[in-house]
């Protein structure tokens, strides 16, 4: 999946949401750090004249050789002039992303704005001493989570027991690079069901390419238990109930010759035991190991052990499809030679998640259903049509689902806003309301714990992490998020309006800005957008989003169709096909903002990243007037390659393949290289993007670069940023996001104006 790196609009929902896997590994790209912040209005940076206040003749793009080659789909012919920039482990394309990189760091680093809009957001990003997340609860009552202190660039991993003062710091990434030049992040943890042993993930530089390590929770030492290759992008590791060892998910090895498109094909569910080779892991799910298992090659599955059932669920992602199926197997089997595994659900079911109490499996699915209803099961069942209708389908957009010791508890949508659900072990459904009120979200839930943990927020108010008692039907502030310098908003506003999108269809927008702000037309706005794989952009703050707004500048947010604000039809209205939906819905809204005074074409710029950057890259080559910059960071940008690249294959359920004349078509309609034409007058371009990038490849934003460059007809420039020691944005340093998002806001404020209606102006 190829999720948004942006942290503008997400960074406050917890990485353990017990939502869809899929969305959590989503917020792992779009949180690398969760800190309650604000910001002081009276704060200005100082910029002078933006738009003269930099000269860059003497700063000039590297040059780029065309050897243009020419592909013929369906009777189309598509030219590629950048092609050769596709070979990113040859020293020529190597050296020019160093030119390209270079070339964007004079420019940005001349503004006179950069160092102090750096200053100014790590300000905000240091108004508390830590934040936490990633939490998980013990039966014991002891505590993990993922904790960045102030001033720290990545989370560690701290263990606190149940009554202790003091945390226990448990992995430090810090102290673990293996050639002291690119950092290391974790990637994701599991503590044994006992408490006694955990095993937790780490990869280098950005790249996701993680190995697992185990730790002895009483002795406090590391296993000699080395694990590689390992599948994160859907998985994590399940321990079994003896806590001997765990079950995981594993990619192949190839050779180092073999076709980028196989890499993510034939993943394995394997059993660990602690202390044996890892070579010699059983393989309990794969691709070709059982007639019971009817699996594909692009198939993702992965093991689910639940304390309290005498089965485990065997989750097969179909490539990036929301839609799973579902097997089940008694618990007792799982190491034998032949599972007995029972299907229980299909692709065509349409089950987006599930959670299992006892020998019971409830599922959310959009079958008859277009915004999901909760249906309940018997694990043993091999069909879902005696299943029993839980919560019906309606207005309220389920979306995720977990199973906590006293009830199931339910992620759900109203109007636009998050929302948790109880369901009783008695069946009563009732909505629990958390003492703001404001957007709230399942942080953690434990099947040998009663109640949750919820983390509440508001676009212009910072995060609590609640304890949900059922007993008492109480709320308490768990003091794991504390309250920073900058915590309480005043000055500022949301927005909520809907505008009619060139179809009639009323598309949502969240318009954030000070309150004091002049709708002149005058203000510098950004226009942000995603609009893939059912993914919604919920109600959150950040502290990086406000150092924009605080600058007079406005920030809205276009829930396009292809997100999930209104279920899987919402969804399926912007993928495939039916993806120019999403370009157009932003193209609306920025229509909107002009008509209402928020700003004019030259001050406002499209932004997205990863899938976003289709949005983002088709909003400014369809319509180039509307906008006076744009920026697209980690940007699938080349649609009609993509199915060439490591992470391809598995994106053909949302986006298409070239392989059909239909999926030719919408890949083409989505791919903003391919229409960037001679002779118009582009806005200035800023595309960011990490080398290592293992989701959307280099050469993406490289190929979009190149084009603009040769071709654009205005005064605006097209930089490049590159990151040689980052990837997709998931393991990204503080430092990295913070100083990614000076560059970014500076370069706008200097192709859109800095408002006179900034703070103090």
């Amino acid at each position: 999946m190829l999720y948004p790196y942006t942290l503008t609009f997400s960074s406050y929902k917890d990485l353990d949401l017990m939502i869809t896997d899929d969305l959590k590994r989503f917020m792992v790209a779009a949180m690398v750090g969760v800190m309650p912040l604000a910001c002081d209005v009276t704060h200005q940076i100082e910029e002078g004249n933006m738009q003269s206040s930099i000269d860059t003749s003497e700063l000039h793009p590297p040059a780029t050789r065309t050897e243009t080659i020419v592909d013929t789909h369906w009777g189309v012919t598509v030219e590629d002039p950048y092609r050769w920039l596709e070979e990113e482990d040859s020293e020529e394309v190597r050296s020019w992303f160093e030119q390209q990189g270079a070339y964007a760091s004079g420019v940005l680093g001349a503004l006179p704005m950069r160092q102090q809009m750096l200053e100014r957001l790590t300000q905000l990003d240091q108004g508390a001493p830590y934040s936490t997340y990633g939490v998980r609860q013990m039966a014991n009552g002891d505590l993990f989570y993922l904790r960045r202190n102030a001033g720290d660039s990545l989370a560690k991993l701290y263990q606190h027991p149940a009554g202790a003062t003091e945390a226990r710091l448990l992995v430090d990434p810090d102290m673990l690079s293996d050639d002291n030049q690119s950092h290391v992040s974790i990637e994701g943890y599991m503590p044994s069901w006992d408490g006694l042993f955990l095993v937790y993930g780490v990869a280098q530089g950005g790249s996701e390419e993680t190995t697992y390590r185990v730790i002895d929770l009483v002795s406090g030492t590391t296993l000699p238990d080395k694990l590689t290759n390992i599948e994160t992008a859907y998985n994590r590791p399940q321990w079994s109930l003896d806590g001997n060892g765990f079950y995981y998910a594993r990619r192949r090895d190839l050779s180092s010759d073999a076709p980028e498109t196989e890499v993510y094909k034939r993943t394995q569910v394997r059993y660990h035991a602690l202390g044996d080779d890892p070579e010699h892991d059983a393989v309990v799910a794969a691709y070709g190991v059982s007639e019971r298992l009817p699996l594909l090659e692009t198939d993702f599955p992965s093991l689910v052990v639940t304390p309290g059932s005498d089965y485990a669920v065997l989750k097969v992602k179909h490539g990036d499809n929301n839609e799973i199926s579902l097997f089940s197997a008694p618990l007792e089997t799982l190491r034998s030679k032949d599972i007995p595994w029972v299907k229980i659900s299909q692709e065509s079911d349409l089950v987006t998640d599930f959670a299992v109490v006892a020998d019971a499996l409830y599922l959310i699915t959009a079958k008859d259903a277009p915004r999901f209803k909760l249906i309940k099961t018997a694990l043993s069942s091999s069909s879902l049509t005696a299943a029993e209708e839980i919560v019906p389908g309606g207005d309220l957009v389920l979306e995720g689902i977990a199973a906590a010791a006293d009830a199931v508890y339910v992620s759900v949508k109203r109007d636009g806003v998050n929302k948790v659900l109880r369901l009783s072990a008695e069946g009563r459904v009732e909505p629990l309301k958390t003492p703001r009120d404001g957007a709230a979200y399942i942080s953690s839930v434990s099947p040998q714990v009663p109640g949750v943990l919820v983390y509440e927020t508001t676009w212009i108010q910072g995060g609590i992490r609640y304890a949900y008692d059922p007993d008492e039907g109480s709320f308490s502030d768990t003091g794991m998020v504390p309250k920073g310098k900058f915590d309480n908003l005043e000055g500022y506003i949301a927005e909520e309006v809907l505008v009619t999108s060139h179809d009639g269809v009323s598309v949502p927008v969240s318009i954030l800005r000070r309150a004091d702000l002049v709708l002149d037309g005058t203000n510098p706005t950004i226009v942000y957008g995603y609009g893939s794989y059912g993914i919604s952009q919920d109600v959150s703050f950040s502290p990086i989003r406000l150092g924009w707004i605080e600058q007079g500048g406005i920030f809205a947010i276009a829930h396009v169709r292809g997100g999930g604000e209104y279920g899987q039809a919402w969804h399926y209205a912007g993928r495939m096909q039916n993806k120019p939906n999403t370009w157009k819905d932003l193209i609306a809204t920025a229509e909107y903002l002009i008509d209402k005074g928020y700003t004019r074409p030259e001050h406002m710029a499209p932004m997205g990243g990863s899938a976003g950057g289709i949005l983002a890259g088709r909003s400014v080559t369809a319509r180039p007037d509307l906008f006076g910059a744009v920026v697209m960071q980690v940007g699938m940008l080349d649609a009609i390659r993509a199915e060439t690249t490591t992470n391809g294959v598995p994106n053909i359920k949302e986006f298409g393949t070239v392989t059909n004349a239909a999926g030719f078509e919408g890949l083409l309609a989505m791919s903003a290289y391919h229409h960037v034409v001679e002779g118009v007058q582009y806005p200035a371009a800023l595309l960011t993007h990490g080398f290592n990038d293992p989701r959307v490849n280099p050469w993406m934003s490289g190929k979009m670069a190149a084009r603009l460059q040769a071709v654009n007809k205005s005064h605006g420039p097209t930089l490049l940023r590159v990151d040689f020691d980052a990837g997709h944005g998931i393991g990204s340093t503080r430092e990295q996001v913070l100083a990614q998002y000076a560059d970014i806001y500076s370069f706008l404020l200097w192709q859109l104006g800095h408002s006179k209606n900034a703070a103090g102006g």
